[in-house]
C-alpha cells in the first residue's frame, strides 16, 4: 500500500468537513462479523539500512550456480540489446493501442511479431499473445469447439505427455463450459503416443499434440496429425519455439498441418522469474481466424499511400457484443512482446538455428555422460531436442536435494507428477551450459549418488 502521510489532525479535519464522526462510519455498511480483527504478530519495525541487508541475505539463500531445470521455463541467454531496448520509456510505458493514430509504433511491433511467429510455426495468423503458454492452450480448446461443427460431443483428446501445468490449467478453464478433456495415455518404455491408440478413437473435436512432448521427446506427429483430420477432429500443436528453429514446423505436419498452434514465448528473450510472467503466443489457419480470441494487427495503407497499421481484428469482451466475446483476454502480454520480437531480430534465422542446436548438442553430450554412471539410464530411448529422462538407481527427490546443496539443480523430479517416476529426472540444457558445466553436473550427479545411495 502507496504511503498516506496525514496526520490524525488532517484526518479529523477531513472528517468535518464532510460531517462523520469517524473513519470507521465511512465504511459502516461493512458487516463486522467480516471486519478482520487487528495483526497482533507483525514484529517491531526495521530501519531501511536493516531491512536492505535482511533482504540481501535472503536473496543469496536463492543463488545456484547452475540449473539444469527446463519443464516448460528455460534459461537461455538473452542479449544485453533486448532488455536495454525494452526499457527505453516509449516500449516500458505502452499500453492498449486503441488509437492508432497514437500508436502506431506498438502497433508496428506487434504485427512484426506476429508475422515472425507465424513464419516460426509455418502458420497463416499470429494473434498479438495471450497470458502464457498454458492459457493458450485452454483458448485454443474453446476456440475448436466453436470451429469445428462438425463433430458435437465437445470432447478434446490430449495428448497424456503434455506439460501436467498445461493440462491442470486447461482443466480449470474449460470442464464449466460442458467440454471434456480426454487424455491419451503414452507408452511406458518410450514416452510417446502410439497412433494406433488415436486410431481407435472417434468424436473428438480436437486432438491436442506436444511437440517435443513434457519428457523432451518427439511423436510421430505428422501420422497423428493425418489421423486425427482423418476423423474430422482439428489439430492443436504445442510447441516450443526454440525448437521449431531445427524442426519442421506445425503448418508442415502431415497433408495439411495443423489448424492451431500454441505456445509459452519464455524461451525467446525472457528471463527464469518464478513463473513469469510471461506470454503466450497462438497462430491458426486463415479459414477459422474468426474465432481466434485477443487482438490482430494488420498492415495497411492510408489515403496518400503510406503505410499504417492497425488493429483488424478484436472479437473482445469489453467491445459492444460481449456476449459474443471469443474470450475473457483483456490485453495483450505488450513488455514481454516486445522483448520476444526484438529478440528474435537480433537473433535472425540463423542464430535461433544455431541457438537450438548447441542446445541439442549439449543434451546429447550430457545423456552420453551420465549413462555412465552406475545404475544411471534414459528412461526413454527416441530422438529429443534439448531434454530428457534420466533414470537413477535411487529417488529423484533426494538426489535433487543432495545436488542442490552443491550449487546445481539438476532438473525436475517426475514423481511429482507420476507414482512410476519416482527415480526419474527431467534434465535440460540450453546453449548457456559450457563444456565445464556438463562436467560440473556429472561430478556432482556422481558424488550424490553415492551419498544417497
Amino acid at each position: 500500500m502507496p504511503f498516506i502521510p496525514h496526520t490524525e489532525d488532517d484526518e479529523k479535519s477531513m472528517l468535518d468537513a464532510i460531517g462523520v464522526a469517524s473513519i470507521d462510519k465511512l465504511f459502516d455498511e461493512i458487516p463486522a462479523s467480516i471486519i478482520a480483527s487487528p495483526i497482533d504478530q507483525i514484529p517491531p519495525g526495521e530501519s531501511e539500512m536493516a531491512m536492505l541487508r535482511l533482504m540481501q541475505e535472503r536473496a543469496r539463500r536463492d543463488h545456484v550456480d547452475l540449473c539444469f531445470i527446463g519443464a516448460g521455463a528455460y534459461e537461455h541467454h538473452i542479449p544485453s540489446a533486448v532488455w536495454d531496448i525494452v526499457g527505453r520509456g516509449e516500449f516500458l510505458t505502452s499500453y492498449t493501442p486503441y488509437q492508432a493514430e497514437a500508436s502506431q509504433g506498438t502497433l508496428q511491433l506487434i504485427y512484426e511479431f506476429q508475422t515472425m511467429i507465424s513464419r516460426l510455426t509455418g502458420m497463416e495468423v499470429a494473434n498479438a499473445s495471450v497470458y502464457d503458454g498454458a492459457t493458450a492452450l485452454a483458448e485454443a480448446m474453446l476456440m475448436t469447439v466453436r470451429a469445428n461443427k462438425k463433430i458435437k460431443t465437445r470432447r478434446i483428446l490430449c495428448a497424456g505427455n503434455i506439460n501436467p501445468r498445461y493440462f491442470n490449467t486447461c482443466e480449470t478453464i474449460v470442464r464449466n463450459q460442458g467440454i471434456e478433456i480426454q487424455q491419451l495415455k503414452f507408452d511406458a518404455e518410450s514416452g510417446l503416443l502410439k497412433p494406433e491408440w488415436l486410431d481407435q478413437i472417434d468424436d473428438g473435436v480436437a486432438v491436442v499434440l506436444s511437440y517435443p512432448n513434457f519428457f523432451g521427446g518427439l511423436d510421430a506427429v505428422e501420422t497423428l496429425t493425418d489421423l486425427a483430420h482423418a476423423k474430422g477432429a482439428l489439430v492443436i500443436a504445442v510447441v516450443n519455439p526454440t525448437a521449431l528453429a531445427i524442426l519442421k514446423p506445425p503448418g508442415e505436419w502431415g497433408a495439411a498441418g495443423a489448424d492451431i498452434v500454441v505456445g509459452e514465448g519464455q524461451p525467446l528473450g525472457i528471463p527464469l522469474a518464478s513463473g513469469g510472467p510471461y506470454l503466450g503466443f497462438m497462430c491458426c489457419r486463415q479459414a477459422i481466424v474468426r474465432q481466434m480470441p485477443g487482438r490482430i494487427i494488420g498492415r495497411t495503407v492510408d489515403r496518400q499511400g503510406k503505410t499504417g497499421f492497425t488493429l483488424t481484428l478484436q472479437a473482445r469482451e469489453q467491445h459492444i457484443r460481449r456476449a459474443k466475446a471469443t474470450s475473457n483476454i483483456c490485453t495483450n502480454q505488450g513488455l514481454l512482446v516486445t522483448a520476444a520480437t526484438i529478440y528474435m531480430s537480433i537473433m535472425g534465422n540463423e542464430g535461433l538455428r544455431q541457438v537450438a542446436l548447441a542446445c541439442h548438442s549439449g543434451m546429447a553430450h550430457l545423456l552420453s555422460r551420465a549413462e555412465q554412471l552406475p545404475g544411471v539410464r534414459r528412461r526413454f530411448a527416441g530422438p529429443y531436442f534439448h531434454e530428457s529422462v534420466l533414470e537413477l538407481p535411487v529417488p529423484a527427490a533426494e538426489v535433487i536435494q543432495s545436488m542442490a546443496t552443491q550449487g546445481v539443480l539438476p532438473g525436475y523430479d517426475l514423481g511429482e507428477d507420476h507414482d512410476d517416476m519416482v527415480n526419474c529426472l527431467l534434465v535440460n540444457v540450453t546453449e548457456k551450459k559450457s563444456a565445464a558445466d556438463l562436467d560440473r553436473f556429472i561430478e556432482v550427479l556422481a558424488t550424490s549418488l553415492e551419498a544417497v545411495g
